[in-house]
């Protein structure tokens, strides 16, 4: 008869699911970590990692933040493992989404999510089109995420000025990695851009004189058929 020990699945990961106070980057005691604003990872405390690798959690770690008291939720990645223990640090864009104020309680999951292949945003402000190059100044901003979640309201620096993006769409789905992929990025209209007025044509433009159409009258008698046989 076989007989098997305790632990017969050693390398199946199994979720982690924990509960800590948030704080803002800049509640980080004595230092400023502009790197961590930047992006959309956060920091926790080194237990965390001691229970993560534990139960053999897979590489890159992605995880859920959920506010359970206002039903907000995101995803993220994990920059450093130097928190105060019991406490989190998140971008401060990050803190909005998830309608938390400093202190609150929020729920970290570990997740597994699909590799992005498409994303659109939409520029809360017309300035937004003033970059040179929008499009790869948001892909270098990327960099320093790990995630996009629909919905979420993401913010980036470029130039000492802060950009806020709302991610309207996600593909294959609504929370999506983006770490080492191959994603298309699209935009929507910022918010408050009009469309410039087209340059109506010279002949609309034009006021014709239906007069003007009629055949000038001729210099010649008319041919009445008559004296020419």
């Amino acid at each position: 008869m076989f007989q098997f020990g305790f632990n017969m699945f050693p390398d199946i990961p199994r979720p982690f699911n924990r509960s800590y106070k948030c704080f803002s980057v800049s509640m980080i005691p004595g230092n400023e970590r502009e790197d961590v604003e930047r992006g959309g990872k956060i920091i926790m405390p080194p237990s965390a990692l001691e229970q993560l690798t534990r139960l053999n959690i897979s590489y890159p770690m992605l995880f859920k933040l959920i506010n359970q008291k206002m039903g907000r939720t995101t995803h993220c990645g994990v920059l450093e493992f130097v928190a105060d223990e019991g406490k989190v640090y998140l971008p401060y864009w990050m803190m909005r989404n998830l309608l938390l104020d400093e202190g609150e309680l929020v729920n970290i999951e570990s997740v597994s999510l699909p590799v992005a292949t498409f994303s659109k945003f939409q520029p809360q402000a017309c300035d937004f089109l003033d970059i040179t190059n929008p499009k790869a100044v948001l892909e270098n901003c990327l960099r320093n995420f790990a995630c996009l979640t629909t919905g979420d309201m993401i913010a980036i620096n470029y130039n000492s000025k802060i950009y806020e993006l709302c991610v309207l769409e996600t593909k294959p789905g609504n929370a999506v990695t983006i770490i080492e992929c191959d994603m298309n990025v699209d935009f929507a209209p910022p918010i408050g851009y009009t469309e410039p007025e087209k340059a109506k044509k010279k002949e609309d433009d034009v006021m014709i004189d239906p007069a003007d159409l009629m055949p000038e009258p001729s210099m010649f008698v008319p041919f009445n058929g008559a004296g020419n046989r």
